[in-house]
């Protein structure tokens, strides 16, 4: 039976902390099942860090070591940076010319990002920003992959992604390409240590290295029930971050930590103290997979060179019919 093939990829925008762990594991499953490509997108990056450009290649060595620290396999799943599989770029500019601007003009994170950043003083209406869709189509198109794996705040992007496909086909005659079809994965929404969404910039992130004194650390800053005064006051279990946590993380021993918490019976410091232990013991096999290699610096260049190479065998393939369908290919 022919596997499905799946696209994703990342923006190196930082390093990865747990927020991000359950979308990676759900990659590692999905390896088993399907024909893989993971990108690490760099030019996607550079739509809104075009002025600091040099930040994103130590991020692009970060976000590595984060993809195979959690169990990605090179041998069974190409990992590798968009920028060295220029297809990439070719496919996206083919599909630019048949794309009518007010498809992108409508999609809903596009002027809401001009917003958002805006107001933080940072100005992304370029060409680049307003072509990240279609950008976005050829990264997942040029291996022709039926399945993506999304969090619903995406749908959007799959949905022009299947709009872009449908219109190349109907306009070249041709099957090339398929209209992917959006693998939603139930992603846990993890909220930072102090609340706010999970961010490095907000220093209230655990990130998928941290040491088992950084985890806590972090731990002990987390927000809890604040009308609990005294140790033996009934707790909210439902207003406290620790307690999100261990829904989450500690499911063998949540009911009665919900209980002991309602009954005043366990305090708040014992309650962080156990779940700190909880995450060491998940984090603690990434932390050694981080560690070998980081060690191996030569291993690290060799998986990104190896599986560019794959991925471009696979992405040469469909530029060359995708050239034959709109009969640009070169002919002397």
């Amino acid at each position: 039976m022919k596997r499905g093939v799946i696209f994703s990829g990342m923006r190196p925008t930082g390093r990865l902390h747990i927020g991000h762990l359950s979308v990676l594991e759900n990659w590692v499953r999905l390896q088993e099942d399907y024909r893989c490509f993971f990108g690490i997108v760099d030019w996607h990056a550079l739509t809104t860090a075009f002025d600091n450009p040099a930040e994103i290649q130590e991020n692009i060595r970060t976000m590595l070591l984060d993809w195979l620290s959690v169990g990605l396999d090179p041998e069974k799943s190409p990992l590798f940076v968009q920028s060295q599989v220029k297809e990439h770029a070719e496919l996206h500019l083919l599909f630019s010319m048949i794309i009518p601007l007010s498809w992108l003009e409508r999609v809903p994170t596009y002027k809401d990002q001009i917003q958002q950043l805006g107001s933080q003083g940072k100005d992304i209406s370029t060409y680049g920003f307003l072509g990240y869709p279609v950008l976005m189509a050829a990264d997942i198109l040029v291996y022709r992959a039926d399945t993506v794996p999304v969090g619903e705040d995406q749908l959007a992007h799959v949905e022009l992604c299947r709009e872009i496909a449908r219109r190349f086909n109907h306009l070249y005659g041709t099957d090339l390409f398929p209209e992917p079809q959006a693998k939603l994965s139930r992603v846990s929404l993890l909220p930072g240590v102090d609340g706010r969404k999970m961010s490095k910039s907000y220093n209230n992130d655990i990130p998928l290295g941290a040491s088992r004194d950084e985890i806590l650390e972090k731990v002990q800053m987390m927000v809890t029930d604040p009308g609990r005064i005294r140790k033996n006051d009934p707790g909210r279990p439902e207003v406290c971050i620790v307690h999100t946590y261990q829904e989450i993380y500690n499911t063998a021993e949540i009911e009665e930590i919900r209980r002991a918490c309602r009954a005043g019976e366990t305090g708040c410091v014992s309650c962080k103290k156990r779940l700190a232990a909880v995450l060491d013991d998940l984090l603690a096999p990434i932390r050694e997979r981080r560690r070998h290699y980081e060690s191996k610096p030569g291993l690290l260049r060799e998986i990104l060179v190896t599986s560019a190479e794959k991925a471009r065998q696979e992405a040469a393939e469909t530029i060359e019919l995708a050239r034959s369908a709109m009969n640009v290919s070169l002919k002397v």
